[in-house]
């Protein structure tokens, strides 16, 4: 729904995507094969350090239910079953992993017009139990979230936060790590012909009244091309360039200089490939 709150989730998201989305210091691979069949693949490839690991995943799309298919290179099988509109504005999703018979789990998720409510339990003798809501509405959100572990009967998680969005900034509150730390962040579209973005995010730790901050921008240098940097007070400064080369497929360009080290390697450089024929 369009005038519906995001998930709990998305509160920060906006600030996030700008400072750490598609940063990537490996190489990666990606190849997409579309169908009009409904049935879609997608091969990956990763290569860090010496190590090379990879996945290919089979898409299936018939009505309302999608099947997600994973085999990586260590040949565990992951699969997700998701039935979109079971009920009305409700999602269900099934994933389980092979061979391992402890990983099944259920999430649904309910949108409401001044609400949004997920929750996910694991279904296994002990299940891990999630459930966030946000309520408000698009412009003005109010979330939190809770996690609860049958076995030990301990929370694992507890957050809240509350976010605002408006065209040309967004703001967000975080009290996140069960109440640990404060994290604010925000985002400011510029009106400018490039698109130029900037973005900050602040953390505040309470138990060692530790603070740390990274800010960042984004804006565009041509029509198919994307500039974003970064950078952080524990001495790192990073960029990325992202060009649309072919449509639908995406080459990206990352960098990330550390300060801090003057005996090792201080820089990494990362390139990324997607291609979607």
């Amino acid at each position: 729904m369009a005038s519906s709150p995001a998930p709990f989730s998305d509160i920060g998201k906006r600030a996030r995507d700008i400072l750490y989305k598609d940063y990537n210091f490996d190489q990666k691979f990606t190849l997409q094969i579309p169908s009009s069949t409904g049935l879609g693949l997608v091969a990956t490839g990763l290569k860090k350090d010496q190590i090379f690991v990879g996945d290919i995943n089979t898409l299936y799309k018939s009505g309302n239910t999608t099947v997600d298919v994973k085999v990586d290179t260590y040949s565990n099988v992951s699969t997700k079953v998701t039935v979109n509109d079971i009920f009305h504005s409700t999602k269900a999703a099934l994933s389980f992993n092979i061979p391992d018979h402890k990983s099944g789990k259920l999430d649904v998720q309910y949108v409401h017009p001044h609400a949004a409510i997920d929750s996910s339990i694991g279904l296994n003798p002990s299940p891990q139990l999630q459930l966030s809501a946000a309520i408000g509405s698009k412009d003005v959100s109010l979330g939190a979230e809770v996690g609860f572990n049958t076995a030990s009967a301990s929370f694992t998680k507890y957050n809240a936060g509350i976010a605002f969005n408006k065209p040309d900034f967004s703001a967000a509150l975080l009290l996140a790590d069960r109440g640990e730390a404060l994290k604010v962040s925000y985002i400011h579209y510029v009106d400018r012909p490039d698109g130029f973005t900037v973005a900050a995010e602040i953390t505040h730790r309470f138990s060692s009244f530790d603070n740390r901050f990274t800010i960042g921008s984004s804006n565009s240098i041509d029509p198919h091309t994307v500039l974003k940097t970064r950078f952080s007070d524990d001495g790192k400064a990073a960029f990325q360039v992202q060009r649309v080369w072919r449509p639908n497929s995406l080459i990206t360009l990352s960098g990330e200089y550390d300060s801090t080290k003057i005996f090792t390697s201080s820089t990494k450089l990362g390139l990324s490939l997607a291609l979607k024929p």
